[in-house]
């Protein structure tokens, strides 16, 4: 097989999975190296930019987005956690919201779509006197999150129920 054909054969995998593909998963599927499929990816993003490479494989990123938005609750020493949970598993974090006695809803944008965008959002955090927004509201807060599927967003509502970030539907009224 050619690599224009191997390319082009690629994009549609990414393009029609409701899942995160790894690399690995693809030079098997081609009998190539996973370096191979780095390379291609990297070719296939210059003329389309919209394969987003996620710590869980290859997403493409549709114009048709789905989002849903999740009560969360931690400190601090969890940000980074949440966050990176949220784009491992295909995420988009488009904002963060509280809900305040006084000031009613409270919105700040993120759009923090990849490791690299948590590691700077921390950095940017460390290096400023600001805190979380949801310092103001006892680590309550929301994220809208935006992803290609609901399967993406149903996986990320279960990661965070289980590693305990998710607020109940029951308490959201609290």
């Amino acid at each position: 097989m050619k690599a224009k054909e191997r390319r082009e054969r690629i994009l549609d995998i990414v393009k029609n999975s409701d899942v995160p593909v790894p690399a690995n998963k693809l030079a098997s599927e081609f009998d190539v190296s996973r370096q191979i499929i780095v390379q291609d990816i990297a070719v296939i993003r210059a003329a389309d930019d919209g394969i987003i490479a996620t710590n869980r494989g290859y997403i493409y990123k549709n114009e048709s987005k789905c989002q849903r938005e999740f009560k969360v609750k931690h400190g601090y020493d969890r940000t980074e956690e949440e966050l990176t949970i949220i784009v491992d598993y295909g995420g988009v974090v488009k904002n963060v919201s509280i809900s305040h006695t006084v000031y009613n809803r409270v919105t700040a944008k993120m759009n923090i779509a990849s490791r690299y965008d948590v590691a700077k959002f921390m950095k940017k955090l460390e290096n400023s006197q600001s805190s979380l927004l949801g310092n103001a509201t006892n680590g309550y807060h929301y994220h809208l999150i935006e992803a290609p599927s609901e399967e993406i967003l149903d996986n990320i509502e279960q990661k965070l129920d289980e590693t305990g970030f998710l607020v109940p539907w029951q308490e959201w009224e609290k």
